[in-house]
């Protein structure tokens, strides 16, 4: 189909599905970042504009703009992530505040993705499907934007990409059929995700299903990423679990001791910030909280200093670790297997949640610059000078075009087969690709901190608000928000 019958086709089958929706535009323009009383210097102001710009173009660049389909990482070839999207959907207001694309570009972009997500076949079938009961895939491919190979239908990764589309429910908010269709589709696409299909031992919400083998023998609980995921699973409309399931998350909690900081532990530093890339929960508690006496914003900045430290103590050893060398992350490795390096045997790995914590530690001695700037917003004060350490320590083979690449290892600077990246021998082992669910928290938090308008847009957003409070969170903005 032509580009222009296409869109007509979709903006007309949008403004069927058209739900009236209010709200008021976000303030905006970006003053200088003041959480916990740190202000940016003009370096480091001009250090976070180009990290922007360059994470922002990743979105833009490799999306598919007709369906807008994200891949998990580039440049190598892979399938598409249905939460990348969702962090893609998240990035395109921010390039419209800045400028960097049009609010008519960027509209256009969300449509064609919420259409396509809209339109995309939902069934039981084995294949030939993007999703079943208002729920997606984990992976798509690429071409067809359907499921990719025999991955899961995935609970926490609907999730992410619903974040996104209420995102850009809330933000395009002005008059027209573009925007109109935006909010109607998001609603649409919102209120069809079938949440208590997925408590199969309720109240708990299972991981995914797959058509052969049904539902996944795991449930979400205790402290991770999928926080956003029960809170959406609460504030829908059509399909709500009830609030049960915020008590049964909250009774796998493990509360302790890291490095001189109390607080609820979850290694790597992805399970600390995806939620709140779109929760502003600062002031905010639940029950849990309220008997710790802080909120998930605190706790999320204590495990950033947790990590800070515990690279400062450097138990194992590893090249690079300090002040300004630290984050532990699900990321990218240079191989699986042991190597001899310096004189000491240690072990390496590709793709692992590698973090530290309490409760568990695991370490190889690679770094993922998103587990600093995704956590920008809780601690600018040592994020922003590690993030820019980085870049002056080890220049293009760290950050490139698109910002920084997924991770580095300063350790490993043996000549010898990787199974992706390459190493220099004087600086360690870097990666070559970018990882959208990477790029998406780095984009994201930053933004957070210069001018909150992630935060301040889900704030309008009703279902958001009211998830929170059946979740049982008061406090803060919450308590004068409207349901």
């Amino acid at each position: 189909m032509k580009r222009g019958r296409r869109d007509a086709a979709v903006l007309g089958l949008a403004l069927v599905l058209m739900l009236a929706c209010g709200g008021r535009r976000a303030a905006r323009g970006a003053g200088p970042a003041i959480h916990s009383g740190f202000t940016l210097s003009a370096p480091q102001a001009a250090f976070l504009d180009t990290l922007s710009e360059r994470t922002f173009r990743w979105f833009w660049d490799v999306s598919d703009s007709r369906i807008g389909l994200t891949p998990d990482r580039w440049p190598t070839r892979s399938f598409v992530s249905v939460a990348a999207t969702g962090f893609a959907l998240t990035a395109y207001p921010i390039g419209v505040e800045h400028r960097w694309v049009t609010r008519e570009q960027a509209g256009r972009r969300v449509l064609n993705t919420l259409a396509f997500f809209w339109q995309a076949r939902q069934d039981t079938a084995d294949a030939g499907c993007t999703g079943y009961r208002g729920l997606f895939y984990h992976f798509l491919d690429p071409a067809t934007g359907q499921r990719f190979e025999n991955v899961e239908l995935s609970t926490i990764d609907t999730a992410l990409l619903l974040a996104g589309v209420l995102f850009c429910q809330s933000y395009f908010d002005r008059r027209g059929a573009v925007e109109d269709s935006i909010r109607a589709l998001g609603d649409s696409l919102y209120l069809r995700a079938d949440w208590r299909w997925a408590q199969v031992r309720p109240p708990m919400i299972a991981h995914g299903w797959t058509p052969r083998g049904g539902y996944l023998p795991y449930d979400w609980g205790g402290y991770n990423e999928a926080m956003i995921l029960i809170v959406l699973a609460l504030g829908s409309p059509t399909h709500p679990v009830e609030p049960a399931a915020w008590e049964a998350w909250t009774k796998g909690y493990r509360w302790g001791t890291f490095q001189g900081q109390e607080h609820l532990g979850f290694a790597p530093m992805f399970g600390h910030q995806y939620s709140q890339v779109w929760l502003d929960l600062r002031g905010l508690r639940d029950g849990y909280m309220r008997q710790k006496g802080i909120d998930y914003f605190e706790n999320s900045r204590r495990a950033t200093l947790a990590q800070r430290a515990y690279a400062i103590a450097n138990p194992q050893g590893f090249a690079g670790y300090g002040e300004n060398g630290w984050g532990l992350s699900a990321c990218d490795g240079p191989f699986d297997g042991k190597a001899t390096n310096a004189g000491r045997e240690r072990e390496f790995h590709t793709y692992m949640a590698r973090g530290a914590s309490f409760n568990e530690i695991q370490d190889d001695g690679t770094i993922a610059p998103t587990a600093a700037a995704g956590s920008i917003a809780f601690a600018p004060e040592v994020a922003v000078p590690a993030l820019m350490a980085m870049r002056a320590t080890y220049g293009v083979g760290l950050f490139g075009r698109y910002g920084f690449v997924d991770a580095f290892n300063p350790t490993l600077k043996l000549a010898i087969p990787v199974h992706h990246g390459v190493v220099d021998t004087t600086l360690g082992w870097f990666d070559t690709d970018y990882l959208g669910i990477d790029q998406g928290p780095i984009l994201a938090m930053t933004e957070n901190l210069r001018s909150e308008l992630v935060w301040k847009v889900m704030k309008r957003n009703p279902h958001i608000v009211r998830g929170l409070k059946r979740a049982g969170f008061t406090g803060g903005w919450l308590d004068q928000a409207q349901r």
